[in-house]
Parts: C-alpha cells; structure tokens; sequence
C-alpha cells in the first residue's frame, strides 16, 4: 500500500499508539475533567496529529489539504444534517410529531409497553431519521409511562434507544445513513436494502424479547393514568388527526424512489410549516420562523416543554460544527497515514469474509472510543478496510452495511461519545446501566458478524489487482508533476 501524497513512510505502529494514547488522554481532560465541549477537543487533537505529519516531514499546507478533504467528502452530510433540523421543528410545530407520539401512546398496554415503546421509537426515528430527536421527544415520554408501570428505568432506556437507532441507522432522511454511503461510495437506497439483512432480523428478535420480558415484569393491571395524561396534554396543545400522518408517509415514499435527498427533506420542512399554520392555526411567519428556530410553546405540562420545545437549523449548529471537526480529524488521519498504517496491519490478518466484517466493525469502534462521535467512527470504519474490500472482489454494500453496523450502533454503548453523553443524559440512566439493555444493537452486531462467516449476503465483484493498483498510482502522481 502506498503512502499518501507527500508522506516519505507510513507511521510504524509504535507512533500510531502514541498517537490514541494521545488522543484519549486530549478526550479525558476535555471532556471528563475540564467539562469542555467534545468540539473543543476534537479541534485541539488536530494538532496532536498535524504534530505526527511534521515529524514525517509533511508541510502544513499538505496537511490542511488534507483535512480540507476529509471535510470536504462529508459536506452532504452536512446539508442532510441541516434541512433535518428544519424538518423536525416544523413537524413538531406542525403536529405531525406529536401525532405520531399521540397514536402510539393510543395502542399501549402495560404488558406489551416495552415492545410498543421499541416499535413507536422505530417509527419516529424512521420518521425523522434522528435518534437524538426521538429519544428527545417520543423517548422521553415513554421514559415517564415506563415509570408509570414500575419497569425499571435501565431496562426502558434499553427499548427506547433501540428503537431510535433503527431509524438513525435505516432512515433516508439520517445524516449518518447519508454519511455512509457517501463516505463508501454506495446508492444511498442501495445501502438501506443492504441493511436491512441484517437490521430485518435484528428487529424482529427484539420486537419477541420486548414482548416476552415485558408479560414478565408488568402485571395486566397495571396503571395507565400517566399514558392518558400524556394524551390529554397532547391533545389540548396540538390538533391532533391522522391526516397529519400524511407528510411522514409522503417524504419517506419520495425517498424511497431515490429522488435527491435534500429537496425532499424540504419539501418535508415545507408541508410542516404549512400544518402548522392551517391546522395548528399559527400565523405564517411564525410557522416558517419555527425551520429555523425550532418549535417554542409554554405549557402547564413541563413534561411537553421538555418533550416538544426542540428543533430547527439552529439547533444542529453545535452538531454540525462536530461534524466539521470530525470529518476534518478523518481527513488528517488519512493524510498523515494513520489510517493507511492500521489497514496494513488488518490486511494479512483480514483474508475471509468473516475477518474481514470484523475488521471493519473494529475499525467503526475505535472511531467512537477514540473520536468520541458517530461521524468519526463512520470514517474509521469505511477508510481502514475499504480497500480490502476491493482487493477481496467483495462489493461495497456489504462494506456500507458493516460500517454502520460498526460506527453508528456503537456510538449510545461508549459513555464519552455525543452518543452516549446524549443518551444518558436525556433519559436519565447512565450508559453502563442501559447497555445490557441495547438487545437491537447486539443483534446487529452478531448478525451482520455471522453473515461474514456463514458468507451471507456476501455479494461478489471483481478482485482489484495489486498490480494495477500500484501502476495506477504511479500514474497519478506522474499527472501531478
């Protein structure tokens, strides 16, 4: 393998542990003691990196190109990131959030709640294609039912945020979906049909091990008060119908008839906007302000102001900004050869389908521990082993699929990502106690890892040649001189 343009060798191994020791020391002084920003220390661990480039003697303007790149390549996600930010404050302005949480809430039992609170999770992140919006709003709802019905907290966490990563991961309209296939160079509809060989199971099994937990710790009778309350409160703030339903059903059918991503999120932001103003009777401009800024009530309810007072561009500007930086960190990564010295190191190990998937998925995991965000975890995974991949003749799908398999279902499991600071957080249980409850997320994980080893789903190209790889190279930088 070839080092990156202007690199006189890769990183020998010894320097690439000095480099996460680095790293990890940077994310606990940042985040664990000084209780900075995770923006702030992904921005200083730049330099820890552009520190190894100049001891390889690479120039800074190199390495800026670089890092320029890195960013570069994920500007669509960027863009996803933020028509979705309109699109979710409009829909809860518009009632369609609400609705969506109404009609769910409508269909519960105590006994088969944890399913129900996994299956209306999964619909609204698939929905809005957040995790972070549905566990913010829906998730949290059920947090206080589950409360209501005496199931433990840990337990709840486990259901909810496995069913909001079913749409982080699965939906059109996620930033993380985008950003895979974009990152692995996939049809964004390719990649889902990809994923759902694995995350198909994967939700069935869990949908059977909510249902069969749940006749275990819940009692038929028990109290439902807090559902009808949370019902009654929706209900008197928000004219709730299921026309309202339609705007979901109509961007995730355009979607998926693979017509441009961006447009239609608006076009999602649009009719939102336009629910808001004739069937939630808010004034035009208002309505339209609430893309921008999110939606903004007061109630006596302080459940439904923590719930339903979210959204808008304005929101996503912190987690663009640790995009940025995440992407940027990828770009330095590459360029310096870090990622190109750990792909060697898995490339003999890495002969078979099996190991292959593995690698990939380790990869995608030490993004997160050690880049502390999905979208570093995403670059890892696909960088480190997508030329294995090739050299393999396996096709680029089962690359996508295993890369969010790796990067975006291992995020909620490390305590010091956004992820999982998110999670906690917001729900109120800590990562450790809810991660034995994360059942969709382990079953993706074991799944998509058999079928590397039972070689299912295993889709063939043509083996690249190393050979011409190495001419193609040479060529390339023969252009450039």
């Amino acid at each position: 393998m070839s080092s990156p343009k202007g690199l006189v060798r890769l990183p020998n191994m010894i320097e690439v542990f000095a480099i996460m020791f680095g790293f990890i020391a940077i994310m606990f002084v940042s985040i664990s003691l000084l209780e900075l920003p995770i923006q702030l220390a992904l921005f200083a661990s730049w330099f820890l990196i552009m520190g190894l480039g100049l001891k390889l003697k690479l120039s800074y303007e190199n390495m800026q190109e670089g890092l320029i790149k890195g960013i570069h390549n994920g500007m669509e996600a960027v863009l996803v990131l933020t028509t979705v930010g309109a699109l979710i404050g409009t829909w809860i302005a518009g009632g369609i959030v609400p609705s969506i949480i109404y009609y769910g809430l409508s269909v519960m039992n105590p006994q088969i709640f944890l399913f129900a609170a996994f299956i209306i999770c999964s619909l609204t992140s698939l929905a809005t294609g957040t995790s972070f919006g549905t566990v913010g709003t829906a998730g949290v709802a059920m947090m206080g039912i589950g409360h209501s019905f005496g199931i433990p907290l840990p337990l709840v966490a486990g259901a909810v945020i496995s069913g909001a990563y079913v749409g982080d991961k699965m939906s059109p309209l996620s930033d993380t979906t985008v950003m895979t296939a974009s990152l692995c160079k996939v049809d964004l509809i390719d990649h889902i049909r990809s994923m759902m060989w694995v995350s198909g199971p994967a939700v069935i099994i869990a949908s059977i091990l909510f249902i069969t937990v749940g006749f275990f710790y819940i009692s038929d009778t028990a109290d439902t008060t807090q559902a009808a309350a949370a019902m009654q409160a929706l209900e008197s703030h928000f004219t709730i119908t299921p026309w309202l339903l339609l705007p979901a059903v109509v961007v995730i059918i355009l979607l998926t008839r693979r017509l441009p991503a961006i447009p239609v999120i608006t076009l999602g932001a649009v009719l939102g906007s336009t629910c808001a103003w004739l069937v939630q009777d808010m004034s035009p401009v208002d309505a339209i302000q609430t893309a921008y800024y999110g939606n903004a009530m007061q109630s006596d309810e302080a459940f439904l102001n923590t719930l339903l007072n979210r959204g808008g561009i304005e929101s996503m500007l912190g987690v663009v900004a640790l995009i940025l930086f995440a992407l940027g960190l990828g770009g330095l990564m590459e360029r310096v050869g870090i990622l190109q010295a750990i792909s060697q190191g898995f490339l003999s190990w890495a002969n078979n389908p099996g190991r292959l998937t593995l690698s990939t998925m380790l990869g995608g995991f030490f993004g997160n521990f050690f880049g502390g965000a999905a979208y570093v975890s995403l670059i890892t995974a696909s960088t480190i082993t997508e030329k294995n991949y090739d050299k393999q003749g396996i096709d680029r799908r089962v690359l996508s699929r295993n890369a969010e398999a790796g990067g975006t279902i291992t995020t909620p499991m490390v305590p010091w990502t956004d992820g999982g600071v998110f999670m906690a957080a917001t729900l109120g249980v800590s990562t450790l106690s809810y991660l034995p409850f994360l059942w969709y997320h382990m079953l993706v994980l074991v799944i998509a890892i058999f079928y590397g080893y039972a070689n299912i789903a295993i889709w063939r190209t043509t083996p690249t040649n190393e050979e011409n790889i190495a001419d193609s190279h040479q060529n390339a930088i023969a252009s450039q001189q």
